[in-house]
């Protein structure tokens, strides 16, 4: 009997849950056909349909990752500084689940950076993150909660604080508990805040 669109996109669906619990034990280090198609409990020539080359494969983890990330429950804060607190709280290793994407975000570095065209697609990434995250700035900066300045060198600025947070918290995750992290990105945006601004 031949196979329905439906049996089809469950097979996908299936493949990509394998992908991203290979992710989640192994990093995109240990992403190969072979750990996804054990993971799966098939042969590496069946996820061929899916994968036509290792790139395929690491394209997709790359994606599946970006997804994952966007459809995670994010803090509620509605307007201002609040807000950019609350944006910058949901990159950091606050809780198993966030430690655990953030491994995998860290451990795709290396891939992206080694392929041009990954690489152009995580740049992007993050860029999209800064504009987020400027708009949220450029709101904090009307209610007059942060200085005037350009809000996309601030929201780049406060994107290198969290992104360097994250990797001190996943190499010495003693020294750099939730709390200390909190604490940390509290004690930056309050500095954010009260400096004067461009002169």
């Amino acid at each position: 009997m031949p196979r329905t669109k439906g049996d089809h996109e469950a097979r996908r669906r299936d493949v990509s849950e394998a992908v991203w619990r290979v992710l989640a034990a192994h990093g995109f280090g240990g992403l190969t056909m072979r750990t996804v198609a054990a993971e799966l409990g098939a042969t590496t020539g069946l996820l061929t349909h899916y994968f036509p080359a290792k790139r395929d494969l690491l394209a997709h983890a790359l994606d599946l990752l970006d997804r994952r990330s966007a459809a995670r429950p994010r803090r509620v804060a509605l307007r201002g500084l609040p807000a950019v607190r609350a944006a910058l709280l949901d990159i950091l290793p606050l809780t198993p689940a966030a430690t655990d994407s953030n491994r995998i975000w860290v451990s795709s570095w290396d891939t992206a950076l080694a392929d041009p065209a990954l690489g152009e697609g995580h740049a992007e990434r993050y860029a999209r993150s800064r504009d987020r995250l400027r708009e949220l700035v450029a709101a904090a900066q009307e209610l007059g909660e942060l200085p005037p300045g350009d809000p996309g060198r601030i929201a780049a600025g406060a994107q290198a604080f969290v992104l360097g947070l994250v990797v001190q918290a996943l190499f010495d995750p003693a020294a750099f508990p939730p709390e200390r992290q909190t604490e940390l990105l509290d004690g930056y945006l309050g500095a954010l805040a009260s400096s004067p601004g461009p002169s």
